[in-house]
């Protein structure tokens, strides 16, 4: 994956943080004005981490411009360099603009009541209630409390919805909110006045404070791999920064201390607690061979691995980096609000304006009254609320589920995944543990030794499980593998190479058998290894058979569970491999799935496209050959122990490598999606009962804002809870041996 820290690759590749850009409104707006634009492109905001990155044509707009008016808006943008720290916290703090300006930006962590929002409460508070004890003592002074209170509260509102106004969004928030205090000191109701632009300042601060909660889980994430690593080259170690380590460097980690970077052991057997970064709760004995994550933490014994990725490409910065991306990728509903709201919020100020207007001019109706039921309109119809239930909900989804090894890339991808009716699965790797293991080899004329030693030859440059699987098989042997030349792959075929001057390859049975006819003596063997679930391929020198090997990978312990949990859910699940037809149903028989087999890379496209037209699919893989089928589902998950093409084509990845996980991503998918329509319930439902009260004259201005304000914080709470998300702890059942289904 492209780190976060190398996406300013290209001059007209900008990425800002905006200052104050916190909320989902602000999105909005921001969203809104860049539109007007001329030469934007490829726009994506994030108001958790408070960033706009946009492909700009300067030529069009220069870069100032756009500056200027997110400043007018009443953001503080800062041009983030393409040397930023990777990382939530990554931002260079004294960026400089293009003028060779300084903007300063808040720290993480910095408390609510130091922010630019967090003073204008806590002032415009005082002054409210100063002028609330001056009535009891000067109340003529009283008044001109609740005015001032009033005009420093919506100052900063009116200037951004202005700007709005001017940059093309004249029916802002804003806007909404400015009318409602300005018209309220017009009609002598400046007390009203004072507590409608508090107490809207307060619910801003509330979305603030939601998005930081958020926030602080993927900073905290970031803050996982340590400072410093112990770089062994020479007798001693020596203390280096953990992010200057090369890939092929050696460091020691010592116990209890964080693996400094993604890498494999080379020497030493420990536990690693793996929970910082992929929520699993289980340390996991790994030794010589196995891979390590960046963060993880070594428990008891001495360990010396090999680095594998730099720092900018490890574990951490890969979630953090899905995570950032998420943020530019809407769900559905949430693009359905923004488009409600375009024409919502217009059609509240011309309800507004009616109800003011029509019954005095025409009815003969009390200017006073009916002007005041019109601004308490305005108030009741701030689509804040409604604008927030989506984003807010989907922001903590991810960080929940990125909690639990669930990567997630958007909201599109969170919406969709709850609602496929077939999860298609790969079989290595994926449903099985990816770690085969040869279990016989029969030789036509060759002893066993010589067709291992060749066949290990041909697949010596593989990084195909089934052809570790036969290297691993020979270095355990100690069977020297000759060199080989040539080499390549077959896809869904074998792979084939130039030993010793010879013409070798390993291919599965039905490519053999198109080649030469099989003796029936190996046909017998390669149907019994099928049948007992094992998968068998042929050695062979051009189109003779030399010998058959058989491999077996064992299903990992939580699939058949994890398989029942989604048929419970309602989810069709099926296999599709390229392994032969019997082994694919010894092994979906004893999971309790269908299986398709003997597919290539193009038979999967078709079966894909065919469950997609049936009501959607999520297709489940982790090598190379599931790529293309990740990308034509409608939700690709790749296991996160796959290859890095699986795991850039997919839209979600599963860090602790467990089928469950699956089962987990649609239980968040719906959790989320009950939460969203709670939330626009909420929304909507507050707003309705307010305009028919305030319609028949029940309730005022402060209860207008109150149900405003209130629907913000019950929509800020109820999002919340998704961060409570822990997901169902799926029984693990090993899954019986292949070899009990069939009689030997």
């Amino acid at each position: 994956m492209t780190p976060s820290s190398n996406r300013t690759e290209h001059p007209d590749h900008l990425t800002y943080f905006v200052e104050g850009m916190d909320c989902a409104s602000c999105v909005q707006t921001v969203e809104r004005m860049v539109a007007t634009l001329p030469g934007t492109s490829e726009v994506k905001t994030s108001f958790t981490k408070q960033t706009l990155t946009l492909h700009l044509d300067e030529g069009q707009t220069p870069r100032g411009t756009l500056e200027k008016n997110l400043k007018s808006l009443g953001y503080a943008p800062a041009l983030l360099g393409p040397a930023a720290p990777a990382g939530p916290q990554g931002h260079d703090l004294h960026a400089s603009d293009h003028a060779g300006h300084t903007h300063e930006v808040a720290p993480a962590g910095t408390p609510w009541y130091r922010t630019g929002q967090g003073r204008l409460v806590v002032v415009s508070g005082a002054l409210l209630a100063l002028a609330w004890l001056l009535g009891f003592f000067q109340p003529s002074l009283s008044t001109a409390g609740y005015i001032a209170a009033t005009l420093l509260g919506v100052w900063p509102l009116a200037k951004k919805a202005l700007a709005s106004a001017r940059l093309g969004d004249p029916f802002s928030i804003n806007m909404l909110v400015s009318l409602a205090a300005i018209g309220a000191v017009a009609i002598g109701e400046a007390a009203e006045g004072a507590v409608v632009v508090f107490f809207f300042a307060v619910g801003e601060l509330l979305e603030g404070v939601a998005a930081g909660r958020a926030r602080a889980g993927i900073q905290a994430l970031a803050a996982l791999a340590p400072k410093t690593a112990l770089l062994l080259d020479g007798s001693q170690p020596r203390e280096v920064p953990a992010d200057t380590l090369q890939v092929g460097q050696t460091v020691q980690v010592n116990p209890g201390a964080r693996v400094p970077a993604d890498g494999t052991i080379l020497t030493g057997t420990s536990s690693l607690d793996d929970s910082p970064v992929t929520g699993e709760s289980v340390p996991v004995v790994k030794g010589p061979g196995d891979a390590v994550y960046a963060g993880s933490i070594n428990t008891d014994g001495t360990l010396q691995l090999r680095v594998d990725k730099a720092a900018a490409d490890n574990t951490i910065a890969r979630i953090i980096h899905m995570v950032e991306e998420a943020e530019g990728s809407k769900a559905p509903t949430a693009r359905f609000i923004d488009r409600f709201s375009r024409y919502y919020t217009p059609g509240i100020v011309l309800v507004s304006a009616l109800v003011a207007l029509v019954p005095p001019l025409f009815f003969g109706g009390l200017w006073h009254d009916w002007l005041y039921k019109g601004i308490s309109l305005l108030l009741i119809g701030c689509p804040c609320a409604l604008v927030l239930s989506v984003p807010a909900s989907i922001t903590s989804a991810i960080s929940a589920g990125t909690r639990r090894g669930l990567l997630i890339k958007g909201g599109a991808a969170l919406e969709a995944i709850g609602s496929v009716t077939t999860i298609a699965f790969d079989k290595t790797g994926t449903l099985t543990a990816g770690k085969p293991r040869v279990t016989d080899i029969v030789g036509e004329q060759l002893g066993r030794a010589e067709i291992l030693r060749l066949a290990a030859a041909v697949e010596s440059g593989s990084s195909h499980p089934l052809a570790k699987a036969i290297t691993a098989a020979a270095q355990q042997d100690g069977v020297t593998i000759p060199a080989a030349q040539d080499a390549q792959a077959l896809p869904g075929k074998g792979a084939s190479a130039t030993v010793e001057g010879r013409a070798l390859s390993v291919s599965s049975p039905r490519h053999a058998a198109a080649l030469a006819p099989l003796s029936p003596a190996l046909l017998s063997n390669i149907t019994q290894f099928e049948e007992q679930g094992r998968t068998a391929v042929v050695l062979l020198e051009g189109a003779a058979p030399l010998g058959v090997l058989a491999i077996r990978d064992e299903p990992r312990p939580d699939a058949r569970a994890a398989l029942a949990r989604l048929k419970a859910l309602g989810i069709q699940t099926v296999m599709l491999t390229g392994d032969n037809t019997r082994t694919g149903q010894a092994i979906a028989r004893d999971l309790g799935l269908d299986v398709q087999a003997e597919l290539l890379p193009e038979d999967k496209l078709r079966l894909i496209a065919i469950y997609k037209a049936q009501g959607g699919v999520a297709m489940v893989g982790d090598g190379i050959n599931d790529a293309p089928a990740l990308a034509q589902s409608d939700v690709g998950i790749a296991m996160g122990g796959g290859t890095d093409v699986a795991l850039e084509t997919a839209d979600a990845a599963l860090l602790r490598e467990r089928v469950s996980g699956v089962a987990d991503l649609v239980d968040l998918s719906r959790a989320t999606m009950s939460n969203i329509k709670v939330n626009i319930a909420f929304a909507l439902g507050l707003k309705a009962i307010f305009l028919v009260t305030t319609l028949l004259g029940y309730t005022n201005l402060w209860m207008a804002i109150l149900a405003d304000t209130g629907a913000t914080a019950l929509v800020t709470a109820n999002a919340l809870r998704l961060l409570r998300w822990k997901g169902q702890a799926a029984p693990v059942h090993p899954a019986p041996h292949p070899d009990a289904a069939v009689p030997a």
